[in-house]
């Protein structure tokens, strides 16, 4: 069977995925999803970021529901350009959730002068969620990039859950001018996403905090998502760095979330 590429443009998580049982997960039962099948990545990519407009018209979305989305969205940056960013610290994050909700854990790849440095993981819970494992990860990484700017050095965060990023750098913005309240209900993590914020605030003039999709290849993001999973497998609640050697190869050979 041939490859495809799903481009959600409306969903719990937007972006492109790799692979259906994924797309499903982040449309499923969700008001107004839209989403489209690729036969090749260019074509998702140029759907999902070079041509937004004409993709949203294809998908049916009306002008109104275009201006909604313009506004939360954000920019998905692909591995040539990460390489090319002149920054020392590089931070890449991940959450992964078996089933979801279910056995969550979160990993962080951690570049500096583009050479893997460092691995972590942890932060297991049986009960959990693939939203809150994302976010833990972004805290984790957020306390981290703050050790680097402590240390003078620059810093950019990269994440593959846009409802992280736009939670704390969009979205808190708005739900903490109304008393940490939002007109659809409940604020889900709600605990986590005010520590988040506060720590982002203070950060946010010195950290970039962007994002990659998941499962197209780019390095970092694949050793994540392996943390991830070893987080779930080895069941660590603590956030702990990796011990063995940092084999590239041989971990991204490891089954992926």
């Amino acid at each position: 069977m041939a490859k495809k590429f799903y481009v959600v443009w409306q969903g719990r998580e937007t972006g492109i995925f790799t692979d259906w049982n994924t797309c499903k997960k982040h449309i499923d039962k969700f008001a107004g999803a839209r989403y489209k099948s690729f036969s090749t990545l260019a074509e998702a990519e140029a759907a999902f970021a070079g041509n937004r407009a004409t993709a949203r018209k294809s998908a049916g979305l009306s002008s109104s529901a275009q201006k909604r989305t313009s506004k939360q969205t954000v920019k998905t940056y692909v591995a040539t350009e990460i390489a090319a960013m002149k920054v020392d610290t590089k931070i890449f994050t991940d959450g992964g959730c078996e089933p979801n909700p279910g056995k969550a854990g979160s990993g962080i790849a951690v570049y500096r002068k583009n050479v893997i440095d460092e691995l972590w993981y942890g932060l297991y819970n049986p009960h959990g969620t693939n939203n809150t494992a994302e976010l833990n990860a972004l805290h984790q990484a957020l306390m981290m990039a703050k050790g680097e700017i402590n240390k003078h050095k620059s810093v950019a965060i990269f994440c593959d859950s846009k409802y992280s990023i736009q939670c704390i750098t969009q979205w808190a913005i708005n739900w903490q001018k109304k008393g940490w309240k939002k007109a659809g209900g409940e604020i889900k993590n709600l605990e986590l996403i005010k520590a988040m914020f506060a720590l982002h605030q203070s950060l946010k003039d010195k950290v970039q905090v962007l994002h990659v999709n998941g499962h197209v290849g780019v390095e970092g993001n694949e050793l994540a998502d392996r943390m991830s999973i070893l987080a779930i497998e080895t069941k660590n609640r603590d956030f702990k760095p990796y011990a063995e050697k940092i084999d590239i190869e041989a971990l991204l050979a490891l089954r992926e979330g």
